[in-house]
């Protein structure tokens, strides 16, 4: 049963598909689960994906995204490793096994619904135009190049793993299974980043014209 139990790497963040996730391994446990999932990678057999989940207050989440290892960018002379990995395939833990030193999980993988994965046109224009926007005021700077290039499925996924958005919506995130309500749900997140920024930006520019500023200001 062993090879169909996903190693599990517990976490407090959520990762969500196509978003990148840098890793520093130092526990024991976890360097012997990333050097078995690269043993797997090079050999083309076996787990080469792990499952990271969101722990929080001890209690681990029911669904994840699996994180596909692109490359180990340092190894250390006591075995520690960076890794930069990518958010590839949703599941939902069906049961956990503690056999090794690491979690394993029994997962089902799932998708959006047949049909359901790709946004709008207008969706696409909508989105790609708050995304600039709210880069550019993250980075402040209205000369950064901002471009999301097609193709445009689960783009939501490559909006929300690209923005310091909440994790309660990350986590809500995946387990939406059609596009059309998730772009959605980013958009209005969006909107609130941007609507906060320029509420800063405004009391900052108060508070350089005369010291202080009010909430009626």
């Amino acid at each position: 049963m062993q090879e169909h139990l996903l190693p599990l790497f517990p976490l407090g963040t959520v990762l969500v598909p196509q978003e990148l996730l840098p890793l520093h391994i130092f526990e024991e446990r976890y360097k012997e689960m990333i050097g078995l999932c690269l043993e797997a990678k090079r050999a083309g057999t076996g787990n080469s994906e792990f499952g990271v989940v969101q722990v929080e207050d001890k209690t681990i989440a029911m669904l994840g995204c699996t994180a596909r290892i692109i490359n180990v960018t340092r190894r250390y002379p006591d075995g520690r490793m960076d890794i930069l990995t990518e958010g590839a395939r949703r599941f939902e833990i069906l049961l956990t096994n503690e056999e090794k030193t690491y979690l394993q999980g029994a997962v089902e993988y799932f998708d959006d619904d047949p049909g359901n994965d790709s946004p709008g046109d207008d969706d696409v224009v909508r989105a790609t135009e708050l995304f600039r926007a709210t880069i550019r005021l993250l980075r402040k700077s209205q000369e950064i190049p901002v471009h999301l290039l097609p193709p445009y499925r689960h783009l939501s996924f490559r909006i929300a793993g690209s923005l310091p958005v909440e994790l309660a919506l990350k986590q809500e995130l995946l387990s939406i299974r059609n596009e059309f309500e998730r772009i959605q749900r980013v958009m209005e997140a969006m909107i609130e980043i941007i609507e906060k920024l320029g509420r800063v930006e405004k009391a900052q520019r108060k508070a350089g014209g005369n010291g202080h500023c009010t909430d009626d200001d």
